[in-house]
């Protein structure tokens, strides 16, 4: 059976969502799965705020959740984040929720893989547990690169440090790899400036939204945006576009990255 009609659709339909198609159920899938998998996709999508009441893109949510490469359902928290100061715990949380299970329990150590896993065990349940697992295993990192370790050293170390806490170092590491992907879109964020161009954060490179953008003729244009790539039309021509934008809550900024939002004081 095809992948696409065993899947969950609900990130597949968000993506064409985004792209400005409406009719999902008419669209020419290479192999299209059931009527039944698409209307209940269309409907978390909708429970989760991302569609409006007649299934149509929602701006405010929709595009943010349509801009992260994940699930919607670990998608929403992270644009809700913002508003509850918590961005960069929920993205951990997210990271570690995207990965097969961290910990392993080997039968004939059931014992010592039960007490290990309650150094990091929250009594408020098992997200914030995964929280611990993520910050414990970041804070060894730190310290073994303060006293020396670097490179695959400090990556060999990192692998015992899994294995005498009975956690799946590749799990961790994925987790780790989702983490930065996801954080690494700050690099594409690009913030209005008062004659409305565009500034980016990683270059600081002064930029106009590409003409065949849908924001490109926008009457209020959005304070954050999120971009795909930069482009200049032709040699000649000085300016920079920005490709394939989102509008952003500019609050991610703030949490994400302090250091740029300070600047803008």
């Amino acid at each position: 059976m095809p992948e696409i009609k065993r899947c969950n659709l609900s990130n597949i339909i968000l993506q064409l969502k985004a792209l400005g198609i409406d009719d999902i159920i008419r669209f020419d899938f290479m192999e299209k799965p059931s009527r039944a998998s698409i209307v209940k996709s269309l409907e978390q999508l909708f429970l989760l705020g991302a569609l409006t009441d007649d299934y149509k893109l929602l701006d405010s949510v929709g595009n943010q959740m349509a801009s992260l490469p994940l699930h919607p359902i670990y998608s929403k928290p992270l644009v809700l984040a913002s508003d509850f100061n918590c961005m960069e715990e929920m993205l951990i949380t997210v990271a570690m929720l995207s990965v097969e299970s961290i910990f392993y329990s080997p039968r004939d150590k059931l014992e010592e893989a039960t007490n290990a896993r309650k150094r990091f065990s929250s009594i408020e349940g098992d997200h914030l547990t995964l929280l611990n697992v993520y910050r414990a295993s970041s804070e060894f990192v730190e310290k073994r690169k303060f006293t020396g370790y670097k490179g695959k050293i400090a990556g060999k170390s990192l692998v015992k440090w899994c294995r005498d806490n009975f956690i799946n170092s590749r799990s961790l590491q994925h987790a780790q790899d989702i983490h930065s992907q996801i954080r690494g879109r700050i690099e594409n964020m690009a913030l209005k400036q008062p004659d409305d161009s565009y500034r980016t954060l990683a270059s600081s490179q002064t930029v106009q939204v590409h003409p065949y953008s849908v924001l490109f003729q926008s009457k209020k244009p959005a304070d954050c945006l999120i971009f795909n790539e930069l482009v200049r039309t032709n040699v000649s021509n000085k300016v920079i576009y920005i490709r394939n934008v989102t509008t952003i809550d500019p609050l991610w900024l703030a949490e994400l990255a302090p250091q740029y939002y300070a600047t803008q004081d």
